[in-house]
């Protein structure tokens, strides 16, 4: 854990005054349906709306545990939580993948885990984490700003097969082919340092279309490179097999570290995340682990995804580690 991250002097931890909105907020809550000295697992703990929200279901023995890459993050949230509910949460500085393993070594066993998959506004608006096009800054783009290779050592690193295959995989983009050459050709003469430099190839690569687009040409581009440099979809996957394996030892009365009759909740935000979740849900469904909480799909109201521009390609899924192996026991 990073301890050299403080908390951030605030006189209140609003949600406007954290710097980020959590989405789907109100559905979350109602679909996890906290109850009195729970175990609430916050996965991606980011300015703690979502675990504020829930902590405060679960009275004052209650217990918190946050996870999230970046440690300013993890160090506000729980301050945030201690300060709103009087729960002092345990702080996990990682990665969620290794949920399973971090929970079964401290003794905990989750009644409540729940995941955004989406990155908070302060990230984006820094320009120093180099998220966004928007604002020029370092091509960093790591979630954990303190280990691992930059989205410049990507770019600048990686072959331009290579490049295009990632670009067109993770960002669904068709013009996959065309940016990388572009960009292939630029790092020749200099290193592609900024996210103003690469916009503005992406847009180059684009051509005419550029100003035809619906959206930001750099945009499919930036969010690829950000799910390869964070390697999101190899942690989402690595969770979801960790969720299913407990799911599965909590249906042959096994030990590990979900209980029977907890909910996980999962806020996706594209296509090849959702995917993924509804994947692993059916299947637990299917094989009788779990039960279905939220009627399929959950999105946005109009009204959130017009206060929140950012809610509007949110996605909440649900399910229940089935009660029926409990249920038939409580029958004979």
């Amino acid at each position: 854990m990073n301890q050299s991250n403080k908390p951030e002097q605030t006189g209140s931890y609003s949600d406007q005054s954290s710097g980020h909105l959590p989405v789907l907020l109100q559905e979350t809550v109602e679909a996890v349906n906290a109850t009195h000295d729970e175990v609430f697992v916050d996965l991606t703990a980011g300015r703690g709306g979502h675990a504020t929200a829930v902590a405060r279901g679960l009275g004052p023995k209650g217990t918190v545990v946050l996870f999230d890459l970046d440690g300013r993050n993890l160090t506000y949230a729980a301050a945030r939580v201690r300060s709103e509910t009087g729960i002092t949460p345990v702080q996990v500085h990682g990665s969620f993948a290794a949920v399973g393993r971090e929970l079964t070594a401290r003794g905990i066993v989750a009644d409540i885990v729940l995941a955004d998959l989406g990155f908070a506004s302060n990230q984006v608006d820094d320009p120093t984490r180099g998220l966004s096009f928007m604002r020029d800054g370092p091509l960093d783009m790591r979630m954990d700003p303190t280990r691992g290779m930059t989205a410049a050592d990507l770019v600048n690193l990686t072959s331009e097969r290579e490049l295009s295959d990632l670009i067109s995989r993770y960002g669904e983009e068709p013009m996959a082919r065309k940016i990388a050459t572009k960009i292939a050709a630029a790092r020749l003469l200099a290193p592609i340092q900024t996210t103003a430099q690469l916009a503005e190839l992406v847009r180059e690569a684009y051509g005419s279309r550029a100003r035809t687009s619906r959206m930001h040409p750099a945009t499919k581009t930036f969010m690829a490179l950000r799910i390869a440099v964070n390697d999101e979809l190899g942690a989402l996957s690595a969770l979801l097999d960790s969720i299913s394996t407990a799911a599965r030892r909590v249906h042959d009365d096994q030990p590990t570290w979900l209980r029977r009759g907890s909910r996980i909740a999962i806020i996706g935000f594209h296509s090849l995340e959702d995917r993924l979740v509804k994947r692993c849900f059916a299947d637990m469904r299917k094989n009788g682990f779990g039960s279905e909480i939220t009627d399929g799909l959950v999105i946005s109201s109009e009204t959130e995804s017009a206060e929140n521009p950012r809610a509007r390609s949110a996605k909440l899924r649900a399910v229940m580690v089935d009660l029926a192996r409990q249920q038939r026991h409580e029958a004979k």
